[in-house]
């Protein structure tokens, strides 16, 4: 329960309209990114430009309404006979009206991410689990020092704390580790200048950033969420079975890794920066131009994203090994895990980077300059 809260801000928990957060949509997302690559028709709209990608977006979020709906009819079954529901309220008309008002409410939640995304800054999904992870931090501080003496007394709620501060290094570690390849350029006069010179093109270690941890839970979250409201006791024991134990870090890992070096191959096409590179007379020292540039840049980003996806792996497997080597209750473990903080280490060190992006293009000095130009969002 507590992981499937994470990405709801408690809503699920609460059963509030938002139960179910915004993880039909990241699902949607997933499938479409899946099919986008394995469908020609839809690799060639996407790559007609801002319509091809503004179809494709609307039919992810027809996507998440069918998946919002489909996960809406088992909570509102599962509901309606728990005997929580008043007996006068037929169970047709609890199951519809609780199956819309789900959707309705994922619904408002993929649109505000959008409009964060399109007129703010940061990612807006990314944002609004960072706001959802966020907001329990301090409950989980207070529960955490409340119940030290339960738990494991003053000595290991300072060792939590070091533990916690020690990921948090490792992460902002990771996240920003580069392999920086050197690039030369050659030199020629453009107008009465000589240009040219020596540069260097970064790969980050971690260029998938934290979207494959909550593409990975995404995942893993739909079939226990289901089984929490569906009282069917065969259903029930395969779900514990998948989300519990080793076998659920091995298909977590797994998608992980999946997800990393899909996610990276999206971001990052090394074929277009060969020839971006060639373009503008650019080489790398002793590789040469076009297909071997492309094929040495391949090769680096597959060694890397290995040590990527392995950070990632294991940074995100630790809630599971501090509930049972330290008997640390679950909703601690997972509000001080990995993964929690490293959704939220991870957007924040992305949304501060295009706030210093976004106000060095406006004209600003940084965070303590002196203002020289209005701050506006992405959309005029």
């Amino acid at each position: 329960m507590w992981k499937k809260n994470m990405f709801s801000g408690g809503a699920l928990e609460q059963f509030s309209i938002f139960a179910l957060g915004i993880m039909p949509y990241i699902s949607a997302s997933i499938i479409f990114q899946l099919l986008t690559v394995s469908i020609p028709a839809l690799k060639k709209l996407q790559e007609e430009g801002e319509s091809g990608r503004n179809k494709i977006t609307q039919w992810t979020r027809y996507g998440t309404v069918v998946l919002t709906l489909f996960q809406g009819v088992f909570i509102a079954y599962g509901l309606f006979n728990s005997g929580y529901v008043l007996k006068n309220v037929g169970g047709t008309q609890f199951i519809v009206t609780t199956m819309f008002t789900l959707a309705a409410g994922t619904c408002f939640i993929m649109w505000l991410g959008e409009q964060i995304t399109e007129r703010g800054i940061g990612n807006g999904i990314s944002l609004l689990i960072f706001a959802g992870i966020a907001a329990r931090i301090p409950g989980g501080f207070r529960d955490a020092w409340v119940n030290r003496d339960a738990y494991f007394g003053v000595f290991g709620f300072i060792m939590l704390l070091a533990f916690l501060f020690l990921i948090i290094a490792t992460i902002i570690f990771f996240e920003r580790c580069q392999r920086k390849i050197p690039v030369h350029y050659a030199k020629r006069i453009v107008g009465k200048k000589m240009m040219g010179g020596h540069s260097h093109l970064p790969l980050k270690i971690n260029m998938s950033g934290v979207i494959p941890p909550i593409f990975a839970s995404a995942i893993l979250v739909v079939p226990s969420t289901i089984a929490t409201f569906v009282e069917n006791t065969n259903l029930q024991a395969v779900v514990s079975f998948i989300t519990t134990g080793w076998f659920y870090n091995l298909i977590y890992v797994a998608a992980i890794v999946f997800f990393t070096y899909f996610y990276t191959a999206i971001t990052f096409n090394p074929q277009d920066v060969a020839e971006n590179l060639q373009k503008n007379g650019g080489f790398i020292p002793g590789i040469r131009p076009g297909k071997p540039t492309s094929d040495y840049l391949d090769n680096v980003l597959t060694r890397i994203t290995l040590g990527g996806a392995a950070y990632l792996s294991l940074v995100c497997v630790i809630p599971t090994f501090m509930i049972s080597q330290f008997n640390i209750p679950a909703s601690l473990a997972y509000t001080f895990g990995g993964t929690s903080i490293l959704i939220v280490v991870g957007v924040a060190i992305d949304t501060v980077s295009q706030i210093e992006s976004h106000l060095i293009s406006k004209n600003y000095d940084g965070f303590l300059g002196q203002k020289t130009g209005r701050f506006k969002g992405r959309k005029a």
